[in-house]
C-alpha cells in the first residue's frame, strides 16, 4: 500500500507530462484527462485580439490605402430611382438622362425580341436612331430627342445605352456588360424640315414603343417609320403661301396697320414666298432664300411711300418680317444652351445668326434704293395697337394660326395653339400697355404663359410640346424693332440702329427664356403619381469653376 502511494506521489517526467495538460487552477470540467486542451487556448472572460488586415496585392485595380471615399457618397449607397409607369415616358428618360449610367434603374422590356433570345443589338440601334433623326430634322431640343432616343433602347431591353446629339450628329453606344466592348452606331442629320405634324407622328410611334399594353415589334416599328416618312405635308404648296400672307396681314394690324396695310403687307409676304421657293428649288443655301423673302415687303413698303399713298410702310415692313423672324430655331437654341446641350445651342444660334443677317441684308438693301431715290421713312416712328386691344387679340390668334399652318402642324391642334396666341398677347398688352412695364419683362412673362401651356398641353396629349408653342409666340416676335433697326443703319444713324437691334435681340432672348422656363416651372410643380417633386434630379453640368 505504501509503495503505491509513493508511486502516486512521484513526480512525472518531462516525456511523461502531457503539453494538453489543464493548467492548475482552471475549471473542473478540464480535469477529465479525456478532455484535452491547448496551452494556446484563450482564457475565459479574455477577448481574442482582431486578425491584423492583410496586406492588399499589387494590383492597379485595388484602392490605395490612403484613398477614402467621397464624401457625398453615402455609406448604404445610391437609393434605386423607382417610376411607376403612370409617369409619362418623357420624364421617365429625362430624370435617367440626368444620371449617371451606373446608378440607372435596370431595363424592363416592355417589347417582345426575336424569339426571345435577346434583342437584335443593331437593328435596335439603327431604328432608335432613325426615330432620333427625325426629331432632331423636325427642331426638336436635343435633351427631348436622347429621351426618345433612350426610351426606345430600354423599352427593348437594351441596358447601359448612352445616347449623344449635336446639331448634326447623333450616336447611341451600348455595352452588354461591364467586361464587353461597347457598341456604337452613330447617324448624319444632313436635311431638316420643319414638319410638326411627322413629329408628332414620331412622339406617337414612341409612346407605343414605351408602353407595355402595346405591342410593338422591330417590324412594325420600321413599318411605321416608312410610313411617316412618305407621308406627305398636310398642306399643299398654295396653302401655306396663303398662310404666309396672312400672318403678314395680321402682324401689320397687331403693329397698328388698316385694310390698306394688310393687303400690301400679306402681298409683299406672299410673293417674298414665292421667291424663296423659287430659289430653294435651284439649290441655293437658306441664307440667300430669307435675303430674297425679305426684299419684296419692304420694297412694297417703300414703293407706297414714294406713291405719296397715307399708309403706314412701317407696319407693312415690319408685317413681312414677322413671317421670316426665325422664332422656332432661337427657341431652340436657347432651350438647349440652358439643359446643357452648349455645342448643340451654339450651332443653332449660329444658325440663327445666319438668318437675321440674310434678313437684313434684304431689308437694308431695299431701304437704301429707297433713301436713293427720296423716300421719306421715319425711324422715329412708332407702332402701336393699344388703341385698339380687341383687334390686336384677333390679328394675334390670326397670326398664331398661319404660323401653325406654316410649320404643319396637325388640324387637331391648330385651335389650341390660336387659343394660345391670343392668351400671350393678351398678356404682353396688359403688362406693357396698362401696366406700364418695360416690353422685355411683359414679353418674358407672356412667353413664360405660353411655355407653361404648352407643356401642359403635352403632358396631357403624351407629345411634344413644340406644336403648342412655337406658333403661339409669334405676335411676340420682335418685327418692329428689327425694322427700325435696319432703317437707322440705312440712313447713317449706326447708334440709333445699334440699340434698335440690341433691344430686338433682348426682345428675342425673352421668348425663348420664357418659354423654356414656363415649360420647366410646369414640371417642377406638377405632382405625378412616383414622382418627389422635392428630389428631382437637375441637369447638373458645372458649378462655375
Amino acid at each position: 500500500m505504501a509503495e503505491l502511494d509513493w508511486e502516486d506521489r512521484k513526480p512525472q517526467s518531462d516525456e511523461a507530462r502531457s503539453a494538453f495538460a489543464p493548467p492548475s487552477g482552471v475549471a473542473a470540467a478540464f480535469e477529465d484527462e479525456s478532455h484535452t486542451t491547448s496551452e494556446f487556448a484563450i482564457p475565459e472572460g479574455l477577448a481574442p485580439p482582431e486578425p491584423p488586415s492583410a496586406e492588399p496585392g499589387g494590383s492597379a485595380f485595388n484602392a490605395p490605402r490612403t484613398y477614402r471615399a467621397p464624401a457625398f457618397t453615402p455609406p448604404t449607397g445610391i437609393p434605386v430611382v423607382k417610376l411607376t409607369k403612370e409617369v409619362p415616358w418623357q420624364d421617365r428618360m429625362r430624370t435617367m438622362l440626368r444620371m449617371p449610367v451606373a446608378d440607372r434603374p435596370v431595363a424592363e422590356p416592355v417589347q417582345r425580341t426575336e424569339d426571345d433570345g435577346g434583342p437584335a443589338v443593331p437593328r435596335v440601334l439603327d431604328l432608335t436612331l432613325r426615330i432620333g433623326e427625325l426629331l432632331l430634322a423636325g427642331g426638336e431640343g436635343a435633351e427631348d430627342v436622347e429621351a426618345a432616343m433612350l426610351a426606345v433602347c430600354r423599352s427593348y431591353g437594351l441596358d447601359r445605352c448612352e445616347p449623344n446629339v449635336t446639331f448634326t450628329l447623333l450616336s447611341m453606344s451600348y455595352q452588354p456588360s461591364l467586361v464587353d466592348d461597347p457598341i456604337t452606331a452613330s447617324r448624319t442629320v444632313r436635311r431638316r424640315a420643319t414638319d410638326y405634324t411627322r413629329l408628332a407622328a414620331v412622339y406617337r410611334l414612341v409612346d407605343d414603343i414605351s408602353d407595355d399594353e402595346i405591342e410593338v415589334s422591330l417590324e412594325e416599328a420600321y413599318r411605321r417609320l416608312a410610313e411617316i416618312r412618305r407621308n406627305r405635308h398636310p398642306y399643299p404648296g398654295w396653302v401655306l403661301t396663303g398662310a404666309a400672307g396672312l400672318l403678314a396681314g395680321a402682324a401689320s394690324v397687331l403693329v397698328g396697320g388698316d385694310a390698306l396695310v394688310f393687303v400690301a403687307a400679306a402681298l409683299g409676304a406672299m410673293l417674298g414666298d414665292r421667291l424663296a421657293w423659287l430659289c430653294a428649288g435651284r439649290g441655293l443655301p437658306e441664307f440667300y432664300q430669307f435675303t430674297v423673302a425679305a426684299m419684296p415687303p419692304a420694297a412694297i413698303g417703300i414703293a407706297l411711300t414714294l406713291a405719296s399713298v397715307d399708309v403706314k410702310s412701317s407696319a407693312v415692313v415690319t408685317g413681312g418680317l414677322f413671317a421670316l423672324l426665325p422664332g422656332r430655331a432661337l427657341v431652340a437654341g436657347v432651350q438647349d444652351g440652358l439643359t446643357g446641350f452648349y455645342i448643340t445651342a451654339a450651332a443653332r444660334l449660329l444658325e440663327v445668326m445666319y438668318f437675321y443677317v440674310g434678313i437684313v441684308t434684304g431689308v437694308l438693301l431695299a431701304l437704301y434704293f429707297g433713301v436713293e431715290l427720296g423716300a421719306e421713312l421715319d425711324p422715329d416712328a412708332t407702332v402701336s395697337s393699344s388703341q385698339q386691344p380687341v383687334w390686336g387679340i384677333v390679328a394675334s390668334m390670326l397670326l398664331a394660326l398661319a404660323f401653325a399652318v406654316l410649320l404643319q402642324q396637325e388640324r387637331s391642334t391648330v385651335l389650341m395653339v390660336t387659343l394660345n396666341g391670343g392668351v400671350a398677347w393678351s398678356v404682353y398688352g396688359a403688362m406693357h400697355y396698362a401696366g406700364e412695364l418695360s416690353p422685355v419683362a411683359s414679353t418674358a412673362v407672356a412667353a413664360g404663359v405660353v411655355g407653361l401651356f404648352g407643356q401642359l398641353l403635352s403632358r396631357y396629349r403624351f407629345a411634344s410640346a413644340l406644336p403648342y408653342t412655337t406658333a403661339a409666340i409669334g405676335p411676340l416676335l420682335p418685327g418692329s424693332a428689327t425694322y427700325f433697326g435696319l432703317l437707322s443703319i440705312a440712313q447713317n444713324n449706326l447708334d440709333a440702329g445699334l440699340v434698335s437691334l440690341s433691344k430686338a435681340a433682348a426682345l428675342a432672348m425673352a421668348i425663348a427664356i420664357g418659354v423654356n422656363l414656363g415649360s420647366e416651372i410646369s414640371r417642377l410643380f406638377m405632382r405625378l403619381p412616383g414622382v418627389s417633386t422635392e428630389g428631382r434630379r437637375a441637369a447638373k453640368r458645372t458649378r462655375g469653376f
